[in-house]
């Protein structure tokens, strides 16, 4: 027997709502440790920058696991991988609050990556098969709102946590919300499965695998001291073609475990190609941001937390305005025009000064997180706009793991920009100077996808947005008539 939703509160409600839990655990652990980054580098006598390996190899994680997580899903049942995901994510989570080196860091990280890659894909999956193509811009909106909380409640709670008390505890505190999480899934989620099971596509899961962990594993500690020079020159060769040879395999394999035809749907493509562009310029802010407030204007992580909850808390106002947007002015106008709005915000920190008042970064920040949110909200939506029932799995995991992989990218660009700069300034630490440069680079990476998302079609997900393009007017009818 099927759970069964509250006769309060529909499914299409309930179902993001509970699916948000796993995505508030993502969110919150996320912003935590953006905020708490520099004190745990000074704690473990680890360079800042260096200690993005914990942010990225989270990133990585999710995109190796990600693809499997489609399958399991329709194999297993939503509801059983659900729950699974929660419980590695947890897990993750405790020995990550447990380790005393960079290396236990990185490797607990890893694991909770492993618990991410099925949760929150394997929550959207559920979501996309049993949620109306017309009711999915209002039901994707009611899954991110609760999950913005996390970055909303992220930096103060984390800032104020390592201030006052011990950096371990902003991983222990996913433990409770894992739990709840639990509860609510073995109760309200629904146990879909794919009508037609594929088997599983080993070779392609070691090519994707390897190849994605050895491309952003090289790109990432490029420029680090943790590998001598040529084995990273050769790990990124290797990443790449084992990815080269991904390519010509998916041609020939009847079930790819990441379905590259989906890029022949016009829709899809865009979304993945624009998103991930702009997902760039998302990764890296949250890694910057942080940095800069505490290191370059000598703030606390408190204190820091207080500015930097500001961006999220904008996105959070823009979930409820998303819908009635797009249904103005449907997905090209409104994805090309915001793309350049938000990366103008985006760059906002780079005018930032240790005088700049509060009050300023506050608005910029708020601001800026507002349009970044409709972009996300736009993309998400539009890239399942044409995608069937059948594929949706396949859908799912292969936008998850672009999504990962371009905030990987992110972080590793802002760290690039970060170190570039403090060599072109002939210093060995970090300092306020060196941050401009990193912010206006992540602006502009941002602002190219506004050229990727006008070569949409004027009705591009109309059944999805709800627009309708304005009917002209009798006069102009008949002129055109004539």
């Amino acid at each position: 027997m099927q759970p069964r939703a509250p006769a309060a509160i529909p499914s299409r409600i309930l179902v993001p709502l509970i699916v948000a839990c796993a995505l508030f655990m993502e969110n919150l652990d996320s912003t935590v440790l953006s905020t708490a980054l520099p004190v745990i580098a000074r704690e473990l006598n680890e360079s800042p920058i260096d200690l993005k390996l914990a942010l990225t190899s989270y990133l990585l994680s999710l995109a190796v696991f990600i693809p499997v997580s489609g399958w399991l899903a329709d194999r297993l049942g939503a509801r059983l991988v659900f729950r699974t995901a929660i419980a590695v994510f947890a897990l993750g989570s405790a020995l990550a609050g447990l380790s005393s080196s960079m290396a236990e860091i990185v490797g607990s990280r890893i694991v909770q990556g492993l618990g991410g890659a099925m949760m929150v894909p394997v929550g959207r999956l559920v979501i996309l098969r049993t949620v109306p193509k017309s009711e999915l811009v209002g039901s994707l909106a009611w899954l991110t709102i609760p999950a913005l909380i996390g970055p909303v409640v992220g930096p103060p709670v984390g800032g104020f946590i390592t201030t006052y008390f011990s950096w371990r505890w902003i991983f222990w505190i996913n433990l409770p919300i894992a739990a709840v999480g639990f509860v609510l899934a073995t109760l309200y989620i629904p146990d879909v499965k794919a009508e037609e099971r594929t088997p599983f596509d080993a070779l392609g899961f070691v090519l994707s695998g390897f190849g994605l962990a050895a491309f952003v594993t090289g790109s990432t500690t490029l420029g680090l001291d943790v590998l001598p020079k040529p084995l990273v020159v050769a790990i990124f060769l290797a990443g790449c073609a084992s990815l080269t040879a991904y390519l010509f395999h998916a041609r020939r394999a009847e079930h790819p475990i990441l379905d590259l035809e989906l890029f022949r749907i016009p829709t899809f493509r865009i979304a993945i190609l624009g998103g991930s562009l702009f997902r760039i310029g998302i990764g890296a802010a949250p890694f910057l941001l942080p940095l800069m407030l505490q290191i370059g204007f000598g703030l606390t992580a408190f204190e820091s937390g207080l500015l930097t909850f500001a961006s999220a808390l904008g996105a959070l106002f823009m979930k409820f305005a998303a819908k009635p947007i797009l249904q103005r002015f449907g997905f090209r106008a409104t994805l090309t025009a915001n793309a350049l709005i938000a990366a103008t915000f985006m760059t906002a920190p780079a005018l930032f000064t240790p005088t700049t008042p509060t009050l300023v970064m506050l608005a910029a920040l708020l601001v800026g997180g507002f349009f970044r949110s409709l972009e996300f909200t736009g993309v998400n939506a539009l890239g399942y706009a044409d995608i069937d029932q059948a594929r949706m799995s396949r859908a799912t995991s292969l936008t998850s793991v672009a999504q990962q992989v371009s905030l990987s990218f992110g972080v590793t660009s802002g760290a690039m920009a970060l170190e570039g700069a403090m060599a072109w300034r002939g210093g060995h630490e970090l300092a306020a100077a060196d941050f401009p440069t990193a912010f206006l680079l992540i602006g502009v990476i941002s602002a190219t996808a506004a050229l990727i998302f006008a070569r949409l079609s004027p009705d591009a997900g109309d059944e999805v947005s709800g627009h309708r393009p304005p009917a002209p007017d009798p006069v102009s009818a008949a002129r055109d008539r004539g």
